[in-house]
């Protein structure tokens, strides 16, 4: 009798397709960070700095956007090839320990002298060379925690306080990162959350019961925004940039306060026209780059500053590739994201087990979602929320949690079946 690989069983290999295809984006996102934020360097500056000094070349590039970019990209690719070779059944016995860590730091930075407060909210944990923001490496822990949690025999899926255990489980992570305030990143908890109990096989009826009062919720919401005034009792508290955000997004104007001046009225109509000002640039950016747009570093838009460069290279990365690469580039972009989900699908149906199918089905939900959004809000599809583009939006923690998630893919893949 023979000794080795039983003959039904595949050799290990990696997904080279969806490899590739995280490598454009990869490339795409070091390039188009650049694009962003160099689009101010002279022609054939690269030659001035060469002749600086090693030390102070190096002094000059560290603090580069599209140099740290890089840097995450390779402590990311790392951090894959780590996930990539431990079996994830191992991964997964840390699950709770993960996920009870990052509520900890979620709970941390809404400590004030914890937590770095940029743009109005406090989402990120300042450790001096490294930005970090909790949220991000929340949702992986969750996709962990949930995989586990739901792996268990479907049975006693059927049973409404496994149900309702599952519905804790999300909502714990996702009540916190409301807090920071980040709606973005909590809204996408729920799509991967209802997906991964859904393929796990919770009865439909609860996941129909729990749409219907998320619905009803987000209706009351809107009512709330639309017809009631900020300064009432009854109000619904949102921060006040989310509130004009989605008076935005549904070409709404904020309610004047009762009695008030027809200078208050004219102040509020002017800053409803500013707070317009990044989805209209970012809707133009798109539209003027036509078939092939205007070449690389060549974008108007970012280069003159209308599609403001604090978001130029992180939430509206997507405007300057549309606008210097045009509908072809894209379509490049989306095809990309396309490849990386739909061969994340295929390795949820080859998955050795359900553990290995839950996790993969929330990996490509999560990164679906995000997709979607970004490039949604970029379109005035979707309200803007702040939601990074996984893989080109210039962010660490981003970045660093978006190859992880793919390592997950590629470590699931490997111990697929063999047969």
């Amino acid at each position: 009798m023979m000794l080795g690989t039983p003959l039904n069983e595949r050799p290990a290999r990696l997904d080279l397709l969806q490899l590739l295809a995280v490598l454009g984006l990869m490339v795409g996102g070091a390039a188009f960070v650049y694009s962003a934020t160099m689009v101010h360097e002279p022609v054939g500056f690269w030659q001035q700095y060469h002749e600086l000094p090693l030390p102070q070349f190096f002094g000059w590039l560290l603090p580069q956007m599209f140099f740290r970019q890089i840097v995450w990209y390779v402590l990311g690719g790392a951090a894959a090839v780590v996930l990539a070779v431990v079996h994830y059944q191992s991964l997964v016995r840390w699950a709770l320990v993960a996920y009870w860590a990052s509520i900890l730091t979620l709970v941390a930075v809404l400590i004030p002298f914890i937590g770095a407060t940029r743009f109005g909210a406090r989402r990120w944990i300042d450790l001096g060379f490294f930005q970090f923001q909790p949220s991000e490496f929340a949702k992986l822990a969750f996709i962990l925690a949930m995989a586990h949690f739901a792996s268990r025999p479907a049975g006693e899926l059927k049973s409404p306080r496994v149900f309702w255990k599952a519905m804790g489980l999300l909502a714990l992570p996702f009540v916190l990162i409301m807090k920071e305030p980040d709606l973005g990143s909590a809204l996408v908890l729920v799509p991967t959350g209802v997906v991964m109990l859904f393929v796990a096989g919770t009865p439909r009826r609860y996941l129909l019961r729990l749409g219907g009062a998320v619905g009803l919720l987000g209706l009351l919401l809107l009512a709330d925004i639309f017809f009631a005034r900020p300064d009432a009792w009854y109000s619904v508290k949102l921060e006040p940039y989310q509130r004009r955000r989605l008076l935005v997004y549904f070409g709404q104007e904020d309610r004047p306060p009762a009695g008030a001046s027809p200078a208050k009225i004219l102040e509020l109509r002017k800053q409803h026209f500013d707070d317009q000002h990044n989805v209209r640039q970012a809707m133009i950016s798109v539209g003027s780059g036509g078939l092939l747009g205007k070449g690389w570093r060549q974008g108007t838009q970012n280069a003159l500053g209308y599609l403001p460069r604090a978001v130029a290279h992180n939430d509206f990365i997507f405007s300057v590739i549309a606008e210097e690469k045009g509908f072809v580039g894209s379509v490049i972009v989306v095809t990309l994201y396309a490849v990386v989900l739909f061969t994340g699908i295929r390795t949820a149906g080859q998955a050795r087990d359900r553990l290995g199918k839950l996790l993969a089905v929330g990996v490509v939900t999560l990164l679906f979602s995000q997709v979607f959004i970004n490039i949604g809000m970029n379109i005035r599809m979707m309200p803007v929320t702040g939601v990074p583009l996984p893989l080109l939006s210039y962010g660490g923690s981003s970045v660093l949690c978006s190859l992880i998630a793919i390592g997950l893919l590629q470590n699931i893949h490997i111990h697929r079946k063999g047969y």
